[in-house]
Formats: C-alpha cells, structure tokens, sequence
C-alpha cells in the first residue's frame, strides 16, 4: 500500500510538472512565473511583457491594431468600431497554440477588449486535438484577485508556494489598511482619457484601503463611460488619471494633449491645487494581478504622503501632472 501511494504521489509530481500552460491573461503569466512554474509556459499573449522573461514565450494572440500608434481617442474609436462590425479585436496565432500542445488554457471573463475573451480561447479549443483544461479567472475586486492566486497555484501543483504568496501580499494590504487615518480625501480615478471612462473592478477598492474615499464607480462594476460634468459634480480633492494599458509617461502625454486647452478640466478643484496624478496603470491597476497590491502602495503614498513618505514603490510608478 504505501509503495503503491509513493508510485501515485511520484507521477502525481512528474504530471504537474510536466503541465503544459497556455496564458491568454497577462496577470495569469505574471503569476505563473511567481509561482516558478515559468517552464510550464509554452504560450503567451503580445500583452505578457512582465517579467522581463515572458516576452521570450511563444505568441499565442495578438492584436488587429498598433495602440501605441495611436491616440486614446483613436484607439476608441477602433474599437468601437470592431465591436459595431463585429470583427475581431485579437488574432489567433493557431500554429503557436498547435505546436503549445497544452493541458491547461488560462482565461479571462473579466473585458474583452482588455486581453483575449470567449472568442480566442473558443478558437484554440476548436484547432487542438486534444482539449486541455480551461481555467476561466473573473475577478472583481482585491479579494478576488488573491483568490486567484491559490485556483492557479493549486491548478498547477505549487499550492505552498501560493499560500506564502497570499501571506505576503496580505501582510502588505493589511498594513496600508489597518492605518487610523484622520481624514479621508475624496479621490476619483479615470479610466481612459478620452472619452473619459470611470476605473471600475477592483480600483474603487484599492482606493479605500489605501485612505481615500472613492468616487463615481463601485467595487466590482464594471467602468463606463463618464461625462466632464460628473467629474465636476463629484468634485475631487485629488484626481489619478490611469488610462487601460498605459505608462506614466504615455498618460502624462495624453493628459496634456487633450486637457490641457479644456477650459471645465482647467477648473476642477483638484486641477486648480496641483492635485492630478499620472500612475503606471499598465503595470498596477490596468490588470487583476498580484502587482496591484503595489498600486495600492501607491494610492496610499499619493493619498496620505504624511504616512507613507518612506514607503517604497518602483521607480516612474507615479507622478503630479
């Protein structure tokens, strides 16, 4: 009996670590690679730059259009576009997926304009011969995203390394979130520069653990559109501009392309006091991974700078516009 559990436990490992995994989600890929199960990856997508390491991965998507070509409107537009006519807003790569030859596909059921949807994830079960599993991540707010962590950990055999992971990141919300913070400034992150879109998902969340009182969207909506005038209803003490996929620096670009001569923008009190911040969303809040507990750290620094003046957060993560 026990060398018979010895065989199973030992095929058991080899299994997992020979699992084959496929990421259509950047946060997915990031985690993976946390976890140190990098050599499982035989797949990625164009938007999987992080860390250094994933751009070396097979391509399984890309997309139908060059966004850093373009402004945030024109990127709008397109997509609007694509939705209308119901073309696609990514490319499957089906000889990468082929050749990938996974047991394992993570998704997302989060947006489909920011990382492969449905549509992908269906073509690449209709070209395989065998079908892998298929891990659908859907998280909405902060708690969801450290669930996350153990479904895939648990998923590819790395449940302590998980565990310790979760431990951590915990550890470092809890000590943003515990603070008895005397006042809490009233903060409103957007989305998308133009249109202006509201930061929905997990964003109004973080805010609130980091001291700030959220305005305009919920944890675990969805963003939407927003006008100029619920901007200036809402009246902000301070304004973080945090456009989808975007760097600080592209952020500050845009900013100053389509505010700087909008004369309701130039108003808000926020604008008026030196108040608007630039972030890395890409890197931070854009997607549910595990380095949104570093957007919380720097929410916290933006926010209550009193508290957290010796705080570390990486450089260009943040900036006054």
């Amino acid at each position: 009996m026990i060398e018979c559990y010895a065989k199973m436990t030992y095929y058991g490992i080899k299994q997992q670590s020979q699992m084959r995994i496929i990421s259509f989600l950047p946060s997915a890929t990031e985690l993976v690679f946390e976890l140190g199960a990098e050599e499982n990856l035989v797949g990625v997508t164009h938007e999987c730059i992080y860390p250094e390491q994933a751009k070396q991965k097979p391509r399984i998507i890309n997309s139908v259009f060059d966004p850093e070509t373009m402004s945030s409107l024109q990127i709008d537009e397109k997509i609007t576009e694509l939705a209308r006519t119901g073309q696609p807003i990514f490319l499957v790569h089906e000889e990468n997926i082929k050749k990938g030859r996974p047991d394992l596909i993570i998704a997302q059921g989060t947006c489909a304009v920011c990382s492969a949807y449905t549509n992908e994830v269906n073509r690449a079960l209709e070209i395989l011969e065998k079908r892998p599993q298929v891990e659908v991540l859907d998280p909405h707010n902060i708690d969801d995203v450290l669930s996350s962590v153990m479904i895939i950990a648990k998923r590819i055999g790395k449940e302590a390394q998980g565990e310790k992971l979760v431990e951590s990141l915990q550890k470092r919300i809890n000590h943003i979130k515990t603070v008895n913070y005397q006042s809490r400034p009233k903060i409103l992150c957007i989305e998308w520069v133009e249109p202006f879109f509201t930061s929905g998902h997990w964003v109004p969340q973080m805010v609130e653990i980091a001291g700030g009182q959220n305005l305009v969207s919920a944890i675990g909506e969805h963003s939407r559109k927003m006008t100029i005038d619920e901007v200036i209803l809402a009246d902000p003490d301070i304004i973080i501009m945090m456009p989808c996929g975007f760097d600080t620096k592209r952020t500050i670009t845009e900013c100053t392309q389509s505010l700087s001569s909008n004369p309701k923008w130039q108003n808000l009190r926020a604008v008026r006091t030196h108040n608007t911040y630039a972030v890395d969303a890409n890197s931070y809040f854009s997607k549910p991974s595990i380095r949104t507990i570093t957007g919380i750290e720097i929410l916290a620094k933006i926010i209550h700078p009193e508290w957290f003046a010796t705080l570390k957060t990486p450089d260009g993560a943040f900036t006054k516009i």
